[in-house]
């Protein structure tokens, strides 16, 4: 049964977050990592991120922009998902292929991206025509549905945070490793932002009443990155990458 372990979300072709992180990981001695989805996607280096994760041999979900990767053609891809499909190998299309959409850890974890039912939905934010709030406990529970999960992670809005239920069940979003800020319209227009240019995980350990979360932010060089974005012509990504802001 495992009792310790990391949780990872949102890298978006973000290396160099990606390998601060990791470094963080290996000195605390943490031997397990999940990863939540949405790992390429982004103007920065997909191939290279691929690589890497293939290698660590992670227990690994598959997110939407997996999903409208490898079913969009490129009339209906975003800008992100474009430049992941054109620099990614087919053994890592591959690879992200046979990524489920869901995982079960140990019967009482349960892996998601989004919802467990819906890769676009956020599960611990609501979006309003007004921007995005954080969801109440009964937007919560009736997302996660009736499921004997004890501890659900997801991740999606790049937002960290947490929730227990009534029930007892404990709702985790790690935050994003590569893309702390960014504009979307899907259901309305919102601006999801975490205010730092930190790449984000979460630690979750096994206690005797629940699981302690430990909240991770870790420096690394976001200038370089933000250089790379707007190279690759996203000034958008640059800012946001910069400042955690959009």
């Amino acid at each position: 049964m495992i009792a310790r372990f990391a949780a990872l979300a949102d890298i978006h072709g973000n290396l160099a977050a990606l390998d601060a992180i990791l470094a963080d990981t290996a000195r605390r001695g943490i031997e397990t990592t999940v990863l939540l989805g949405d790992l390429l996607s982004g103007p920065l280096q997909p191939r290279e991120t691929a690589d890497r994760l293939m290698a660590l041999d992670a227990i690994a979900i598959a997110g939407n922009h997996e999903r409208q990767l490898l079913q969009y053609g490129r009339d209906r891809m975003g800008a992100s998902d474009a430049f992941a499909a054109d620099a990614i190998t087919p053994p890592q299309r591959d690879w992200l292929a046979n990524l489920p959409a869901t995982y079960r850890l140990d019967h009482e974890i349960l892996l998601c991206h989004g919802t467990p039912t819906d890769d676009l939905t956020y599960l611990l934010e609501t979006i309003e025509p007004t921007g995005v709030r954080p969801a109440t406990h009964d937007e919560v529970a009736g997302r996660v549905g009736d499921g004997d999960a004890r501890l659900i992670l997801c991740g999606h809005s790049h937002q960290p945070r947490t929730m227990l239920l009534d029930d007892g069940r404990l709702v985790v979003n790690p935050g994003s490793v590569g893309l702390q800020a960014y504009e979307d319209d899907h259901v309305h227009p919102h601006r999801a932002q975490t205010g730092s240019p930190h790449a984000r995980y979460a630690i979750l350990e096994r206690s005797e009443a629940s699981w302690r979360v430990e909240f991770i932010a870790i420096p690394y060089g976001w200038d370089q990155e933000a250089e790379r974005a707007a190279r690759n012509g996203r000034s958008d990504w640059a800012t946001a990458l910069r400042t955690g802001r959009v």
